[in-house]
């Protein structure tokens, strides 16, 4: 009498952790774009200056490099001093709304500040803090450096911007991060970003 054995089912195996796989890539997904959309929903719209300049990228096409009043953060607004160590760190500016629209700078901080009523607070991408020799400014970025257009469209926006009427509309969350909500071009919306 002979016994056979079965094989274990490899195959099954290898279809259940693929179906995991594309399931746990699906959720990580899904988070990315509704965490964005999260902001655009929800968060504080603010009006920003910018200095842009029209690159392209070979992957995505053109796209506008957006360099704004508030990434050079003077030092005197900095409260609470800054850290002796140099390192990497995060600093977190109030702006408020000024005459003009736009939003500018009231204060700043290494630590994380508080939201007020008619203040939005933003915090930087981490950066390399030289500790208190920093000089005047700190140069930050918040993750809306980069803004696509479609192909074509980058170098009427270079030249909206050598005439000074290039703005961004932001959203900004609660914890400070913030989105892109539209390019502004002399004062009308020019391109809106969609939820998703």
């Amino acid at each position: 009498m002979s016994f056979a054995f079965a094989k274990p089912q490899t195959g099954r195996f290898y279809i259940v952790a693929a179906i995991l796989v594309a399931g746990l890539q699906t959720l990580i997904l899904g988070y990315i774009i509704q965490s964005r959309a999260s902001i655009l929903a929800s968060g504080t719209e603010v009006l920003l200056k910018t200095a842009p300049v029209d690159p392209r990228d070979f992957l995505r096409g053109d796209y506008v490099v957006l360099n704004y009043d508030i990434s050079s953060v003077p030092v005197s607004t900095v409260i609470g001093g800054i850290p002796a160590e140099a390192g990497e760190q995060t600093l977190w500016v109030r702006l408020k709304r000024q005459q003009d629209g736009f939003w500018g700078i009231v204060e700043s901080s290494f630590g994380e500040l508080p939201v007020t009523s008619d203040t939005v607070v933003l915090r930087s991408l981490p950066f390399y803090s030289y500790g208190p020799d920093n000089g005047e400014t700190i140069r930050v970025e918040y993750g809306i450096e980069r803004y696509y257009v479609p192909e074509g469209e980058g170098k009427p926006l270079e030249e909206a911007r050598n005439e000074g009427v290039v703005s961004i509309a932001a959203s900004v969350s609660s914890s400070g991060a913030a989105q892109i909500r539209s390019l502004v071009v002399d004062g009308k919306p020019t391109y809106e970003e969609p939820l998703y």
